[in-house]
């Protein structure tokens, strides 16, 4: 299998750091092989062989044409990146450890994408890339480590070829270059030109299917993604969210279990809209000024959650700050609807920290959910920027006295942000001190290259290793991984 990630127009530097991290998921062997496509904005690349004469014109003239320079750690010399060129990064390990048959392959690949068009293409000895009528259309640059590949190809669509000539590409000043569209007189369809090569790329390596995920702009899709074959249920639950006008967590996050919750009929609700107060850099729901409280829309998730069929329902919201309660009471409504309209049903509640105010807290207490979820997050050291409009002790305090309140509290921490093993060991000891019970551990994935990075990605061994701290703490029930996430089989971890 190959996931395929289209990443749409993006930055060449943002790029760079997502093939990075892919680099570093795939290594650890916590992704698969992945092929991202992307398109750049107009930049200049300079790899390790590159020299001052590689530009023709200097740095400070390319800016002012609306072109930028990228020094970047590949083989090769200058190469120019803009809108209408096709440009692939594969991340795949090489079982054969053979670089010169990959290199092959690619511009096997490349080559039978031109034939779709009636294009001849042809090779060079000794020089990488792809020629048609003794233009250059398509470069290759490629990258290894760990015998995991990075950079790739720049397939000339309908690019603007005037930048060229701002550089000597590849080294070669004589080379002249052609498109797509320059040599078949036709306007070519950028999304066809990937389906085509995805396909042959797809063949050409072996792989028995695809999933082809398609990023919002400036996001990269999720680091870790699952399938579901129960396609017919994730429709079915996608209808009655999109009816009912809710939200879910689970897109507004991009959680990476998304389709196998849909497919088990398993969501969490997202609640006082989707904008958020705060602006916490390691999560992707929107920061902005929200809007007016629906005070419909707790009929409206226990209506679904009833259609639905469910029997564990988890519920949670943004931050509120702007609201003198932080959402309290809306949450306390929800949970009176749910029990009104589907009985007796589990109900979790995920919930910000209301800003400290424990009379806020109280109201939801006292609505009887049968679970207090709130998030740890991370290490105090960590919190200037991670949560920066966060505060640890506070947090902390809602646990403590949801716990005294009598209530099953919940709470979780995530992994890979820079933290160190004591670090999380004093923060567990912490949340176990508040009379908190119930633990999730994750691995922290970046919801975009704009916000926090991940720093490292935990084995599986490891989480294994804190999950059985853990419980050697006094938890009562722990679920640790990658892919946990505060609410995923929430239903499971108390029964």
């Amino acid at each position: 299998m190959i996931e395929v990630v289209d990443l749409g127009l993006m930055d060449y530097d943002e790029a760079l750091i997502c093939q990075k991290e892919f680099v570093s998921a795939r290594i650890s062997g916590d992704i698969p092989d992945r092929l991202i496509l992307v398109e750049h904005p107009s930049v200049v690349t300079l790899g390790m062989s590159s020299g001052n004469g590689d530009l023709l014109i200097s740095e400070k003239e390319i800016n002012e044409r609306g072109g930028r320079v990228q020094r970047v750690e590949r083989g090769g010399m200058a190469t120019y990146h803009g809108p209408g060129q096709l440009v692939a990064y594969p991340i795949i390990f090489l079982k054969n450890k053979d670089i010169p048959s990959y290199v092959n392959s690619l511009q096997n690949i490349i080559a039978e994408t031109l034939k779709a068009y009636g294009l001849m293409p042809t090779f060079r000895a000794k020089t990488r890339g792809v020629w048609v009528n003794s233009f250059k259309i398509a470069s290759i640059g490629v990258a290894v480590r760990d015998w995991v590949t990075f950079h790739g190809i720049s397939l000339n669509v309908s690019a603007d070829l005037l930048p060229l000539s701002w550089i000597v590409s590849c080294g070669h000043a004589e080379e002249k270059y052609t498109t797509i569209e320059i040599e078949t007189g036709k306007t070519i369809d950028m999304k066809e030109v990937k389906n085509l090569f995805v396909e042959e790329f797809r063949k050409e390596f072996s792989y028995t299917r695809n999933i082809y995920k398609t990023s919002p702009k400036g996001k990269t899709s999720p680091f870790f993604v699952r399938t579901a074959d129960n396609t017919i249920a994730i429709e079915a639950m996608e209808t009655i969210l999109n009816e009912h006008k809710l939200v879910t967590v689970c897109h507004s996050a991009h959680c990476p279990n998304l389709n196998e919750c849909f497919s088990k009929g398993t969501a969490t609700f997202m609640i006082l809209g989707t904008r958020c107060t705060r602006n916490c850099s390691f999560c992707a729901v929107e920061a902005g000024k929200p809007g007016k409280v629906d005070l419909t829309e707790p009929d409206r998730v226990a209506q679904a959650a009833k259609e639905l069929g469910l029997k564990y329902v988890v519920v949670t919201s943004v931050t509120r700050d702007d609201l003198s309660d932080g959402g309290a009471e809306h949450y306390a409504r929800t949970i009176r609807a749910i029990h009104r309209y589907c009985g007796d049903v589990g109900v979790e509640v995920l919930i910000p920290d209301f800003g400290g105010n424990l009379d806020a807290l109280a109201v939801v207490c006292e609505a009887a959910p049968d679970v207090l979820n709130h998030n740890i997050e991370t290490v105090p050291r960590l919190y200037p920027g991670v949560r920066s409009q966060a505060d640890f002790e506070r947090s902390l305090n809602i646990l403590q006295k949801a716990a005294k309140r009598g209530m099953r509290v919940k709470s979780g921490i995530m992994l890979g942000l820079g933290e160190d093993p004591q670090e999380t060991e004093n923060v567990l000891v912490r949340i176990k001190q508040t009379g908190c019970r119930y633990l999730t551990i994750g691995q922290y994935l970046a919801p975009s290259c704009r916000h926090h990075p991940v720093i490292r990605y935990v084995s599986s061994d490891e989480f294994r290793a804190w999950e059985e701290k853990a419980y050697a703490m006094g938890f009562k029930h722990v679920a640790a991984g990658p892919l946990i996430r505060s609410s995923y089989k929430a239903d499971q971890m108390l029964g």
